[in-house]
């Protein structure tokens, strides 16, 4: 009886602390300072107003005020640090080629039109602008607005080139890296641990196992940003008619398990900033502020920017 007494007082104080440091993580974890906030970020400089990853896109989301540019870098035969999606160049330019086979002075331009990943049968058409620029041109041309950038290839030369770009132009405070790779991450951090981190996908996993056990209050985090994928969007970039019964419950599972308020909440009181991608609907955009969601990037610049000014979406401090 005495035994039932103390596992049960021991297991209800165990839950009432966790939900207590759930709310108040500040009570065991120091908050992490944030050199910036973002609310509207633009997914490869906005590919669905300009062609991805180019100036003219970078310098179009600025313009409009986006807080943050989100890319991509690879590294060139000749080690030239590029911004650009794919490994391979056929997508956009139709070369059979890979970057890093090639030296930055031969890559091709881009095609004149490029489909929108994250928009069911959208295509946007460049202007004259089709060059895929080096990273050091972004550092260049906008020296005070925050970049995420994905370390798209497990490559220790990629990984050591940004980060002295990144200290080159003295853009540690305002950058943020990492890729899907757990081991790319790690390599990251380790070569430049003041650069902001984002969570890789088996610490995603990782993290959702901590918050349904309720272990997650009392584990310390290094990484400073979550930037996870609204499942429920897959149902809009697929044919209706085409997506099985299964496909559609493993949806629902993984949109269930992953929006969850009480998580964004948990983790932004501890300064970890969580943006959702990638959203290109007015109804998604509400859905992930009523979240709690830091930021959104989207490929539509201009209509997330519409949306947060019509609906008073406060401006991050």
């Amino acid at each position: 009886m005495c035994a039932a007494v103390y596992v049960l007082s021991t297991v209800t104080g165990y839950v009432l602390t966790s939900a207590l440091l759930m709310k108040c993580p500040t009570l065991l974890h120091r908050r992490k300072r944030e050199s910036f906030r973002s609310r509207h970020i633009s997914h490869r400089g906005g590919a669905g107003e300009n062609l991805e990853n180019t100036m003219a896109a970078f310098k179009h989301a600025v313009d409009l005020g986006t807080d943050m540019l989100e890319l991509d870098c690879h590294l060139t035969k000749d080690e030239q640090v590029v911004v650009s999606h794919d490994a391979s160049l056929r997508r956009s330019t139709g070369m059979n080629a890979y970057i890093s086979d090639v030296p930055y002075a031969e890559l091709p331009p881009y095609f004149c039109k490029l489909g929108v990943t994250f928009q069911r049968e959208c295509y946007c058409e460049g202007g004259e602008d089709k060059r895929i620029p080096l990273l050091r041109d972004v550092f260049e041309a906008f020296p005070t607005t925050p970049v995420n950038i994905d370390i798209k290839v497990n490559n220790d030369r990629l990984i050591k080139k940004v980060s002295e770009l990144v200290i080159k132009y003295d853009r540690e405070h305002l950058t943020v890296w990492g890729n899907a790779s757990n081991q790319i991450v790690k390599k990251c951090y380790k070569e430049n641990p003041r650069i902001p981190v984002l969570f890789s996908l088996p610490r995603v996993l990782q993290l959702l196992g901590l918050f349904y056990t309720g272990l997650l209050p009392f584990i310390p985090l290094k990484e400073q940003f979550l930037e996870i994928p609204m499942p429920s969007i897959i149902t809009k970039l697929k044919d209706p008619n085409r997506i099985t019964r299964s496909q559609r419950l493993v949806t629902w599972l993984a949109d269930t398990l992953l929006m969850r308020k009480a998580l964004f909440d948990h983790l932004t009181a501890r300064g970890i900033q969580v943006y959702i991608w990638v959203l290109n609907d007015e109804e998604d955009f509400q859905r992930a502020f009523d979240l709690g969601a830091t930021g959104i990037m989207t490929d539509f610049p201009t209509k997330l920017k519409d949306f947060i000014e019509r609906n008073g979406i406060s401006k991050p401090q």
